[in-house]
């Protein structure tokens, strides 16, 4: 089984977002195709994992995708989660906040979609973007932006208190990659309503971003809720990545499926009538 421990950010390490590799294939030794069926074995998995954690409402895990335009938080959702039961799965999207939102501090709306027993939430954008939009276009002056590491390491302290498990991705990809993933989305008619002339803006910043990323990935990566930086050029890696990482602690559980009391499965079925 591939071990995916080699991305994950450890506490107290120092990250030079220019030295990760957004390839990744030269850290491993691994194959497209066997990848490919690894990951489907890993998703085939993931579904009874999932099937267990909504029957036995123990646990709850957050799943929270963050990276540049194009960087495939989507096409994760896509892939890796297509087998799920949609009934114990969510996903949260985060565009601008309202004025409600505003008025009640940047993370109250982000605890509003936190797991309930037995849910798998997935926050496509999170409350890191108030460290990085909010930092990279000076929305917040740098005296509030600075403080929130610390408020978001506590929020996220409360949350695994309250038995939320915890993982971060970062999918980091290239400029280069994703002026070809924006050009693909251009030429084809299924996926040209994805672009946006915003795509376009937030290019400009992009070794801000990857600062505000640096300090993110250096400041908040904790023990209690890890970042995982995902190499995620090539779809089939950055796949495996994710799907193992979210195999491996959903299995940690040790979840059942719930036993009927002996009575009950005595129970006999009348004849439909």
């Amino acid at each position: 089984m591939f071990d995916p421990a080699q991305y994950r950010v450890k506490p107290g390490d120092k990250i030079d977002i220019s030295k990760l590799d957004p390839d990744g294939e030269s850290a491993i030794d691994l194959k497209k195709s066997r990848s490919k069926d690894e990951t489907k074995e890993l998703t085939e998995k993931l579904d009874t994992l999932q099937e267990k954690l909504f029957a036995e409402s123990k646990h709850k895990l957050l799943i929270i995708l963050q990276g540049m335009d194009t960087g495939g938080k989507d096409g994760v959702i896509r892939r890796i989660f297509e087998g799920v039961n949609p009934s114990g799965v969510r996903v949260a999207h985060f565009k601008q906040p309202s004025q409600e939102e505003i008025e009640h501090g940047f993370l109250w709306r982000y605890y509003q979609q936190i797991p309930k027993n037995g849910e798998m939430v997935i926050f496509n954008r999170s409350q890191y973007e108030g460290v990085l939009v909010e930092r990279v276009h000076n929305l917040v002056p740098k005296s509030v932006w600075e403080r929130r590491y610390q408020e978001i390491n506590e929020f996220e302290k409360i949350l695994v208190e309250e038995n939320v498990a915890i993982l971060k991705f970062f999918l980091h990809i290239d400029p280069a990659e994703q002026k070809k993933r924006l050009e693909e989305r251009l030429a084809d008619p299924s996926k040209e309503w994805k672009f946006s002339d915003d795509d376009l803006l937030e290019r400009k910043y992009w070794s801000e971003y990857m600062k505000a990323y640096e300090a993110v990935l250096n400041s908040t990566s904790t023990e209690l809720s890890p970042w995982y930086a995902v190499p995620s050029k090539h779809r089939w890696l950055r796949d495996l990545i994710v799907s193992s990482v979210i195999v491996a602690t959903m299995e940690s559980f040790k979840m059942e499926y719930p036993k009927l009391p002996k009575i009950k499965k005595l129970t006999k079925i009348p004849d439909a009538t």
